[in-house]
């Protein structure tokens, strides 16, 4: 688990987080305005100005508890200070000059810019599929090829130690790359992608070194026979491109290209983003409109039908430019490649016929799909909880973790064949027997020369080209049941401990192959009574594991479709999903959503809990609460940037500037460091004639690539400069979004996540008190918080239970 840590940490804003440092909140004032006071002064010699630099205590009842949610999350491999997104747009005086200074020319660019980045994503994202396939395919063909020949001479001892040898390299070659060069990329990502389009950002988890070590660490993991696929980490690929095309490029590395840099907001990016992640599925598996239906149900927040054509149009470019790189290919100038990989169309028979007789062994697979994809999930929550306690030792461990796993998987793939008997080769087959340098369904490994090895043929092949051998149609005699119970076993806990390693490593290909094991394996169990193949069960139970591990319905069914070629199993894909998904509801929760909570992210659901009902925001809100004035003093606005985290405060015009104190707006932390930067101070405390518009350019205001941030440490200021004055007022948003304190708490959080807010102010009912109370940001509708806040709540009978009972809410 995440660590739990009361720093903001450049989190999601004023109200939500503590103080960087503990001593000085406790000293804080809980609500401090730089203004007049809220109280009259009784020391009016002291003259104006003293009184406007005086700190009041204003009472706010029970908004003194600084709110101590997790503001980390575990990021890939390593523990990283996150904050929220900002979808919100900031109508200040330079947003406004701006989008006034905008013609139909510039709405034409920014309209094209959008697909032609989604164009490009498309093509890169492809390109990065194709690169994977074709490293993977070649990679671990070459091991396979001389481990085979070395077998073929009776070599046996020779044969593991290179098996063996071959497989440590890759993999501490994957783990070194991640551990030293980009721990973000390690995993999946689909977590840490999930999490940034629900709006919560972290360091680096897009970066250029991220991206590079994501694809070159994804080849050498799965091609050193660790049970991870590539599927995850394509989706965290595409959505590195996604994200580096969307802000021109990197910097840092002095790629950058000015025109590119045209998305200034997080919204913008999140669209790309979201395409990305569908242009990942769609290059891993060449299924285009399952990519698509991915983004949609499992990773995206927020979804509208622009963006679904744009999302189309990215997943369509993949297909287009994979389809031409794969022809290419065939010439035979890509080494092994073709022989597998993406190429997993036609893998059951041409005509598929079923009646009501196949029902019941379809309702039976989809029932204990449903129950072992819930015990994947649940075996896989305790090893990474164990793996995440060896993991916080030091980057040494994770490499010794990662170098255990791959001796024992390899260990595993390489003993458990010699328990399998050997059988004669098919007569009637069209491929050769047995498969000698090659990939096949008969692997000779012990074997006689008329003889093959069906547990071999499972394991000495890539993770593709044995999903293709089970799925194959017309094979119901080729393995033995035992080899594929051994093989089922092996490859489900395989799978489970293999995952969390700090290496780019995906779920979604290694349940498929579980999946398609455990189908074969209940087609030899209960096939007598139906007149499936047993290479349509194989299908069909990795529909079910799918659905039952990540309750996935139509995207996992469209995807299946889209790899096997054949509409005319579309009834039975869904029927076996829904039962799956059902049966597994009634245990824990998706894969996706145990991983996003068990690596800390500030995840928001589409729903209230029922126990938000209960509450207004007045019950949550914390503090302490630091505000500014329109006009305010250079050196308090430095020491608040160094004494908090916070990433907004309410900007509070008082008298004389207003008749009484008044809220005017938000301004964000960036934008005063911005202010700060640029030095156009005032010498007193009156408003500012400046014209923002000769000094200040929407695009020094513009939001920065993922995860970075400036720091106020970075900006030297002199004494006569800490003494002089900024005009805030062109700088705040004006129109920020505000709730009443006698809001209920479930009508909050639905107006803060359908919007995409990272701050929403909460005012009083009484127009005696402050003009504003608090601040609720994403940490404060977590339940770890209100249920801190609010033990009674436990007993509560309207308390959903997360875990272990259905995934259901009242709305």
């Amino acid at each position: 688990m995440a660590p739990r840590d009361p720093k903001d940490g450049g989190g999601a804003g004023g109200g939500g987080g503590g103080a960087a440092d503990p001593e000085a909140d406790i000293e804080a004032p809980l609500l401090v305005s730089s203004g007049s006071s809220f109280f009259l002064d009784p020391a009016g010699e002291d003259g104006d100005e003293e009184r406007r630099r005086r700190r009041r205590r204003f009472l706010l009842g029970s908004y003194t508890q600084s709110n101590t949610t997790s503001q980390v999350a575990l990021v890939g491999a390593d523990v990283c200070p996150i904050q929220s997104l900002d979808y919100e747009l900031i109508e200040n005086d330079v947003f406004k000059q701006d989008w006034r200074a905008r013609g139909r020319g510039h709405i034409v660019r920014y309209v094209a810019l959008k697909w032609a980045l989604c164009f490009l994503v498309g093509a890169f994202a492809a390109a990065a599929g194709f690169v994977a396939n074709l490293g993977v395919e070649n990679v671990a063909g070459a091991k396979f090829v001389v481990t085979s020949n070395l077998m073929l001479e009776g070599k046996h001892g020779s044969a593991f130690a290179v098996f063996l040898a071959s497989n440590f390299a890759l993999t501490m070659l994957a783990a070194v790359l991640t551990v030293y060069v980009a721990p973000a990329a390690a995993g999946s990502g689909i977590p840490e992608v999930k999490a940034y389009l629900n709006g919560v950002d972290a360091p680096n988890i897009f970066s250029l070194k991220t991206l590079i070590v994501k694809i070159v660490g994804c080849i050498a993991a799965v091609s050193s026979s660790l049970h991870v696929g590539k599927a995850g980490p394509l989706v965290h690929t595409g959505a590195c491109i996604a994200s580096i095309l969307g802000q021109g490029g990197s910097r840092k590395y002095h790629m950058t290209c000015k025109w590119l840099r045209y998305f200034k907001n997080d919204r913008d990016r999140r669209d790309l983003v979201t395409c990305g992640s569908a242009a990942g599925i769609a290059a891993a598996f060449r299924a285009p409109v399952g990519g698509v239906l991915f983004a949609l149900e499992t990773v995206s927040s927020w979804w509208r039908s622009a963006l679904l054509w744009r999302a189309f149009f990215t997943t369509a470019m993949v297909a287009v430019v994979l389809r031409a790189l794969i022809d290419f290919c065939k010439s035979g100038k890509c080494g092994l490649f073709g022989k597998g990989g993406l190429i997993m169309f036609d893998v059951t028979a041409d005509y598929v016929t079923y009646h009501l007789v196949d029902l019941p062994p379809v309702i039976t697979l989809g029932v204990f799909g449903g129950i072992l994809g819930s015990l994947y999930n649940f075996f896989l929550d305790k090893v990474l909880r164990l793996y995440n306690l060896i993991n916080e030792k030091g980057k040494t461990y994770k490499l010794l973790l990662a170098a255990t796993v791959t001796v024992c998987t390899s260990c595993c793939l390489f003993g458990l064949p010699w328990i399998a008997s050997c059988k004669p080769c098919p007569t009637d087959s069209e491929e050769a027997c047995p498969s000698i340098g090659r990939s096949g369904n008969f692997k000779k490994f012990q074997c006689g020369m008329t003889e093959y090895n069906d547990l071999a043929s499972l394991f000495f092949n890539t993770n593709d080209d044995t999903i293709r051998n089970l799925y194959s149609a017309g094979t119901d005699d080729e393995f033995h049941m035992s080899s594929i119970l051994v093989f089922f076993a092996a490859s489900y806990f395989l799978g489970i401990f293999s995952y969390g390693l700090a290496l780019p490593s995906g779920l979604f290909v290694p349940v498929i192959l579980t999946g398609a094991a455990y189908g074969r394996l209940v087609g030899m169990l209960i096939g007598s009574q139906s007149t499936l193949d047993h290479g349509l069960f194989a299908v069909l139970g990795s529909a079910a594991l799918l659905g039952g591990s990540m309750r996935m319905t139509v995207s996992v069914c469209v995807v299946i479709l889209e790899l096997t070629n054949n509409l005319l199993m579309l009834p039975l894909v869904m029927l076996v999903l829904l039962i799956s998904k059902v049966v597994a509801d009634a245990f824990n929760a998706n894969v996706y959503d145990l991983l996003v909570r068990l690596k800390g992210f500030p995840h928001l659901e589409g729903y209230a809990e029922p126990y938000m009902r209960q509450l207004s925001v007045s019950d949550v809100v914390t503090g302490p609460l630091q505000t500014f004035s329109g006009i305010e003093k250079v050196g308090h606005i430095v020491h608040v940037l160094k004494t908090t985290g916070h990433n907004g405060f309410p900007v509070v015009d008082e008298p004389p500037f207003s008749d009484s104190p008044t809220l005017y707006g938000l301004i964000l932390r960036d934008h005063l460091l911005v202010l700060l930067r640029k030095k156009d101070f005032i010498r007193s405390c009156t408003a500012s004639t400046l014209n923002t518009s000769k000094h200040f350019t929407h695009d020094e205001f513009a939001k920065r690539g993922s995860g970075k941030q400036d720091r106020i440490e970075d900006i030297e200021l002199s004494a006569e400069e800490l003494e002089m004055f900024v005009d805030l007022h062109p700088f705040t948003n004006t129109s920020p979004y505000t709730v009443l304190e006698t809001m209920s708490l479930a009508k909050a959080l639905i107006l803060f996540r359908e919007v995409g807010l990272r701050h929403l102010l909460v005012l009083p009912k009484s127009s005696k008190r402050a003009p504003v109370v608090g601040i609720l940001t994403r940490h404060d509708f977590m339940p770890e918080h209100i249920l801190g806040l609010h033990p009674f709540l436990f007993k509560s009978r309207w308390k959903k239970v997360r875990l272990g009972k259905l995934n259901t809410s009242i709305l």
